[in-house]
């Protein structure tokens, strides 16, 4: 509502024409949204991180023979950012946004995990960068829905083998395909092994207004309209 706006209400009220209920309604709704508080803070950061995860489909999307990895899985788990120092030694990492595949050419909405404890199990010095663990299957799924702390390795019962080390017709191979946007993050290693993953409970309620699961969020309870264009992308990035 514009300044003009404003003191035409005014004068109504004064004239005794409107109630001032109406002004207070009127500037109320011409006010941005709060992110002063805590949950305003958690909801920009959470769209934030969905804005960001776009860019990394779509720079997946750049890497040859990915889009039948992507078309066949059950699931995605993208970091947007990880941050050079917690590689390895479980520091401060980001967060991390996990989409299902809902089978009919259409993703979930995300759910948002904390990565700041993950550990990479990698050598010291490897870089920071963007990254994507794509789920080849339910088993590897089932390690996000039902424990707290998730972990994707070999004593989970999961195989995560490293994209930019393997033969790319064998991304079936493992329960969880690796990826990265630089080669430095998984540096040699054929096989990965993640933990200390946790849901964030923080950054879901933020963004869908409400306290859920990640399965509540998976099962298509709520949704947020400003996940749109990150499942159009990944529909976009998966279609064979």
């Amino acid at each position: 509502m514009n300044n003009r706006h404003a003191k035409a209400l005014r004068w109504l009220v004064t004239a005794g024409l409107a109630g001032p209920a109406l002004v207070v309604a009127q500037d109320q709704s011409a006010r941005p949204a709060d992110t002063t508080s805590s949950a305003g803070r958690q909801a920009a950061a959470a769209e934030r991180h969905v804005m960001q995860a776009v860019e990394v489909v779509h720079r997946m999307e750049m890497d040859a023979g990915i889009r039948p990895v992507l078309a066949q899985a059950q699931g995605v788990f993208i970091v947007p950012k990880y941050a050079r120092a917690a590689i390895g030694i479980g520091g401060a990492g980001g967060a991390g946004l996990l989409l299902l595949n809902k089978g009919d050419g259409q993703w979930s909405d995300p759910v948002f995990y904390n990565t700041g404890g993950v550990s990479l199990g990698l050598q010291l010095g490897a870089q920071g960068g963007m990254l994507a663990f794509i789920l080849n299957n339910q088993k590897a799924v089932d390690a996000f829905l039902k424990k707290t702390s998730v972990s994707l390795n070999a004593k989970a019962g999961l195989t995560v083998v490293n994209w930019n080390r393997m033969a790319q017709g064998t991304a079936g191979a493992g329960d969880v395909v690796a990826w990265s946007d630089s080669r430095g993050v998984f540096g040699d290693a054929a096989t990965i092994e993640v933990s200390g993953v946790r849901y964030s409970q923080n950054l879901n309620n933020a963004y869908y207004h409400r306290t859920l699961s990640a399965s509540d969020i998976l099962a298509g309870k709520t949704s947020n309209p400003q996940a749109n264009l990150l499942t159009q992308s990944l529909a976009s990035a998966a279609r064979p």
